[in-house]
């Protein structure tokens, strides 16, 4: 796992030393008792999206208005380790690096609906890679809560929850 040093897991996550972010690519960032999510559009920049109290999927607020900001990868990791995971490409087809970036870009700045659970943002940032707003986090939160009836409501939920993906930002 790499940190504020220069140490980075690629997509396989794998170690692979001074491994820098590609477009597009997705940066987990490490904090206490989760995982903040963003994605990198390049010169050093990430798009996130945060709760408007500045913190993302650990806040406490779990549902309101939340925001999509641009800043420098170092401002936003600080001092917590993170990595480049795009682990989900096994899954999903990754969008063009240049589409995902442009709609990342373009949604800088506007409000959306943060959800702790249907829509933080691990989905924000799969959205825009995949088109498909997931968060293992939160799949995991609930299996280890509530065992398999959690994650069957999490979906139900899901499903019926209107969805911000990048044709509907």
């Amino acid at each position: 796992m790499g940190s504020s040093s220069s140490s980075y897991a690629g997509g396989d996550q794998e170690s692979q030393d001074e491994k820098e972010p590609e477009l597009g690519d997705l940066i987990e960032i490490s904090r206490d008792n989760y995982a903040h999510w963003a994605v990198y559009v390049g010169a050093g920049f990430v798009v996130h999206f945060v709760n408007h109290y500045g913190v993302s999927s650990g806040a406490s607020v779990k549902a309101a208005n939340g925001i999509v900001r641009k800043e420098k990868i170092w401002d936003v990791v600080g001092k917590d380790d993170w990595k480049i995971n795009n682990s989900r490409d096994r899954q999903y087809e990754p969008r063009p690096a240049n589409d995902i970036v442009e709609d990342a870009k373009a949604l800088v700045g506007k409000e959306l609906r943060y959800d702790l659970v249907s829509f933080n943002c691990e989905h924000f940032v799969t959205k825009l890679r995949y088109g498909v707003a997931e968060s293992w986090q939160v799949e995991k939160a609930a299996l280890g809560v509530v065992g398999g009836a959690g994650a069957i409501a999490l979906a139900v939920r899901a499903s019926l929850a209107p969805r911000n993906g990048p044709s509907s930002f």
